[in-house]
């Protein structure tokens, strides 16, 4: 660990610094400067391409290849000289466009251009394209695949253990049977719904000037159709244009992205509680990793501290995105600046959300099923076969069936002579009372297993 990492104020860039480092090059400062660096240099090359702009032919492939190169190869230098110039314009942006400048200038072909990087825009022009490029590339290279390991595993889970009976629990008390991979399925199901919902959000850009009008645009080229070429523009970055904005893009897009990671990660939470809560049953013993310590006093303990830490972490993430979502979409008049420092904290709530997806799916390693465990809560709750009997008994016609069941089960630790005895009694034709009479806890599925094989 580095003396950074030892001394980071948070987390994210201290204890969990080597979780995250895909991340980093995204929405680090570093990322953000490249990231406008990159839509700058795009704008540029758009602009070359622009019949109606005399002033500016279109770049040759040794200057495309130059500018290229220039963001292929942008390093920790460059962005350093970009904050070096920031201490003069007080100002991110500007630093950006002046640093470019300087990059070209001494270029026979591009020198002349000089006065069309960053031509017609306003900061936010650049800002919202490089964080909506930030989100884009997150969410494709880093959230995205994790999310989707975690439901592959799921599911494999779900296929394991499809006939795995498993005595469920609703208010906390015994209730009918499922099979573990069911419940496994379930999870995998609900996270495929809301990651699908979280891929498809469109990720939109505006690049309309000072108060989302093209002003500038238009007063210096009145000829273009300045929002189709805009519109082409944002749509060849892999976003989609927003054309009704004021100077800022409105953020409706990012509190739809955040709500829905949200919701994935109030679905983990959910899994993390049920699979805390099976382990303390003794459901899953844990694989033990030679040197590790669960208590530093009690030897004997392996904690669950996977599925508690990963539920920790997407806490503090929703949270983030929480505040994220009601903030950014509210700004005073045509914009204010509280956006910004809102903004640069995008990346942490997503970085507490990759904590957690790794945690989640290190701790679904380390589970080994105790089957025996499982068999003997259903052996011990026979009276989860009420359900089932007073169905049975209300099919053909027995009165008040529920009602005597409820009589005789409710509140109650029923034994497997009990239920045979009342069984045996019943008017029921000899084939169904039969089948009631081979009836175990642990035969009592419904469809469980088909459900939890098809997922």
């Amino acid at each position: 660990m580095t003396h950074f990492e030892l001394t980071a104020i948070s987390p994210i860039d201290g204890r969990y610094a080597e979780k995250v480092s895909e991340l980093r090059p995204i929405f680090s400062e570093f990322g953000l400067i490249r990231f406008r660096t990159e839509v700058e240099i795009a704008w540029l090359e758009h602009l070359s391409a622009c019949p109606g702009i005399e002033e500016i032919r279109p770049l040759s492939r040794a200057a495309q290849s130059w500018l290229k190169s220039l963001l292929d190869d942008f390093s920790e230098t460059d962005a350093r000289r970009v904050k070096a110039i920031e201490t003069t314009t007080n100002h991110d942006v500007k630093a950006v466009e002046y640093f470019l400048k300087e990059k070209i200038r001494d270029s026979e072909e591009l020198g002349s251009y000089t006065e069309f990087i960053h031509f017609a825009c306003t900061s936010e022009d650049i800002n919202n394209l490089a964080y909506a490029l930030m989100l884009k590339t997150g969410r494709e290279r880093v959230l995205l695949p994790q999310i989707d390991a975690l439901i592959s595993t799921l599911k494999q889970l779900a296929h394991d253990h499809a006939g795995q009976a498993m005595l469920s629990r609703t208010h906390g008390q015994p209730a009918s049977p499922t099979t573990l991979g069911k419940e496994f399925a379930n999870v995998a199901a609900r996270l495929e719904s809301q990651r699908d919902q979280f891929a498809n959000i469109g990720i939109r850009g505006k690049m309309n000037g000072a108060v989302g009008n093209y002003n500038a645009h238009r007063i210096a080229y009145p000829e273009i159709n300045w929002p189709q070429l805009t519109d082409d523009f944002i749509e060849s970055l892999g976003l989609r244009c927003n054309p009704y904005t004021t100077q800022i893009e409105p953020h409706d897009y990012m509190a739809e992205y955040f709500h829905s990671l949200s919701r994935i990660n109030t679905v983990l939470i959910d899994l993390d509680r049920d699979l805390w809560s099976y382990i303390s049953l003794g459901y899953f013993k844990q694989k033990t990793l030679s040197g590790e310590i669960g208590s530093s006093t009690m030897p004997h303990k392996v904690n669950p501290i996977d599925f508690e830490n990963s539920e920790g972490n997407l806490g503090i993430a929703n949270a983030l995105f929480g505040h994220l979502a009601e903030k950014l979409p509210v700004s005073r008049w045509q914009r204010d600046l509280s956006d910004s420092t809102a903004l640069r904290n995008v990346g942490v709530g997503l970085a507490h959300t990759s904590i957690a997806l790794q945690a989640t799916l290190k701790g679904l390693s380390r589970l080994e099923l105790n089957p025996e465990r499982l068999i003997e809560d259903l052996q011990d709750n026979w009276e989860v076969l009420a359900e089932a009997i007073q169905t049975v008994m209300r099919r053909h016609g027995i009165e008040n069936a529920y009602e005597k069941l409820k009589e005789l089960t409710r509140g109650r630790k029923i034994s497997p002579a009990t239920l045979r005895s009342f069984i045996e009694l019943l008017d029921l034709p000899v084939h169904v009372k039969q089948k009631l009479l081979s009836l175990s806890p642990e035969d009592y599925l419904g469809y469980a297993r088909e459900l939890a094989e098809n997922i």
